[in-house]
């Protein structure tokens, strides 16, 4: 995978070509025939050789000082979470064998809780594959059914697509979040295989993905058009688990005494199994 081997100049270049000349301050003269800013017009403003500034965007010099990194990153107006994701792009701590285990497993006392929990909920792991669900939340979505990943569903099933009214930013949000969990960690094996196979089937994944958007999942409210109680706004809270490296507890719950509660409790008492609301789409 060639972003692996050059993390940081693909963030770098991609960066780049986001930022405008007006944006950054530079007069335009005649035709240009890059998008963005150019890398001599990127180091000018940062304040460092042009030359430099190629080596870090081609992999030759990986050990930027801080001082070079915030100055780039003011340039190419970089807000904090980027800015954070770029100085761990260039962290020079040596690379350490993977610690957490293959294989995500949910404990026990988790399924528990989330098959207690009143709300729709399930359990995720580090690149949003579903590993433990209960039955309000499979009844919500097909996508909430362990097995299921929530990336390839959101990019490769037209049911996702229909049940989401705001897809587009959702995807957004689905792909900059898994920039910031994975960091400069890409040489997962399934990690790879995921991206590999979004990228090949789904345009609109490659071109999200060469973004390079950093941006965390925070509480936020979703919106669902479902087939059996129609339109739902739902609060999504995540939560990481103590003792579980990498998983999240995702809950869904309404505004108390509003309409979407009561839809919500309609689709609690009816308990739809997730696979009638795909034949439901079909």
């Amino acid at each position: 995978m060639a972003e692996a081997a050059n993390s940081l100049g693909a963030f770098l270049r991609a960066r780049r070509e986001l930022v405008t000349p007006a944006e950054a301050g530079v007069p335009e003269y005649g035709v240009r025939r890059v998008p963005g800013l150019r890398r001599e017009e990127v180091a000018l403003l940062a304040g460092i050789s042009a030359d430099y500034y190629l080596r870090l965007e081609r992999g030759r010099d990986r050990r930027p000082s801080v001082q070079v990194l915030e100055s780039i990153a003011r340039v190419l107006r970089l807000d904090d979470e980027h800015l954070a994701h770029l100085l761990s792009l260039a962290a020079d701590a040596p690379r350490r064998r993977r610690a957490r285990p293959r294989r995500e497993t949910v404990p026990a006392r988790l399924r528990t809780l989330v098959d207690s929990l009143a709300q729709p909920a399930f359990v995720e792991g580090r690149y949003f594959d579903v590993l433990a669900s209960n039955r309000l939340g499979r009844a919500l979505s097909p996508g909430m059914t362990p097995g299921r990943n929530q990336l390839r569903d959101l990019f490769l099933d037209p049911v996702a697509r229909d049940l989401h009214p705001d897809w587009e930013a959702m995807t957004e949000c689905f792909v900059a979040s898994l920039r910031q969990v994975v960091g400069a960690d890409v040489d997962d094996p399934r990690f790879i295989d995921l991206i590999g196979e979004l990228c090949l089937a789904s345009p609109r994944f490659s071109r999200l993905w060469g973004r390079h958007e950093v941006r965390g999942q925070y509480g936020t409210p979703i919106r669902f058009d479902h087939p059996q109680v129609g339109p739902l706004t739902l609060n999504r809270e995540r939560m990481a688990v103590g003792g579980a490296d990498g998983l999240m507890l995702v809950v869904y719950h309404a505004d108390p005494g509003s309409a979407d509660a009561d839809r919500l409790a309609m689709l609690a008492s009816a308990d739809l199994p997730s696979a009638a609301l795909a034949e439901t789409r079909a």
